[in-house]
């Protein structure tokens, strides 16, 4: 198998989206003094995630719009639900700004990307709206490094879906064999890739078993990796002199 290209999710593979969010949603709960209503940043993010989660189900099985889910995770967090659309947007607002302010990218990612440049090509394919991860990508300074961004609310399918990883195939004109699939999740990046018939790649930054991981062990043909350094090695990058392993 010839892998051509790279097919990376973004947040907590590429961006620290964990610690941002802590970071940001412990200011902004500080700002709109509301901490001491959940006790802990801790708790307040558990029930953000929790909830973030549910709406994006709805989305995902097309009962809402990508604002419509955004408005509501607002009004079910706050236990408002009588708030208009452009008060749920203005809470949201002041909320990125302070999330915002707190992004950064995982150390190893511009080595990896560095590495991988002159071999693969690279494209995006996210859970979330091109906007948004356009606009991040802007941001960390890695917009021009790919050829594409496709994400779910413009594709109108979403991860794990093989209909999702062979959009982003068809995309960037390979088929999917050739496309190798990096992201955190082991069963929305790991088992979907797989089932696409991508080559997929688990980047498990916390170090726990595949059995403890969120959706259980990723299942066979995944590649489980610990670091981004570990991936040039993987795909078949000679990583000492910067030229393709003759073993591939």
């Amino acid at each position: 198998m010839t892998v051509r290209a790279v097919l990376w999710d973004v947040d907590d593979t590429l961006f620290d989206y964990t610690t941002a969010d802590r970071t940001g949603m412990r200011a902004h709960l500080l700002a709109e003094r509301l901490l001491d209503r959940y006790g802990s940043v801790e708790e307040a993010l558990a029930r953000w995630r929790r909830i973030t989660d549910e709406q994006w189900a709805r989305f995902s099985a097309g009962e809402v719009s990508f604002e419509e889910q955004r408005r509501d995770r607002v009004r079910v967090f706050l236990g408002r639900p009588e708030l208009t659309d452009a008060e749920a947007e203005e809470w949201f607002a002041r909320y990125l700004r302070h999330y915002e302010a707190a992004w950064s990218l995982f150390p190893d990612v511009l080595p990896a990307l560095d590495h991988l440049a002159v071999d693969y090509r690279h494209a995006v394919l996210s859970n979330s709206g091109a906007h948004v991860q356009e606009h991040k990508l802007r941001v960390l300074g890695l917009r021009d490094r790919f050829e594409a961004v496709l994400c779910a609310a413009e594709l109108g399918v979403s991860k794990p879906a093989a209909r999702a990883f062979h959009a982003a195939c068809e995309a960037l004109g390979l088929s999917p064999h050739q496309v190798a699939h990096v992201g955190d999740h082991p069963e929305i990046d790991a088992r979907g890739a797989a089932a696409a018939g991508l080559l997929p790649v688990w980047i498990d930054r916390t170090g726990g078993s595949p059995d403890g991981a969120p959706g259980g062990p990723p299942g066979p043909g995944v590649h489980r990796i610990s670091s981004l350094a570990e991936l040039p090695a993987l795909l078949g990058v000679d990583t000492r002199f910067g030229a393709r392993s003759t073993f591939r």
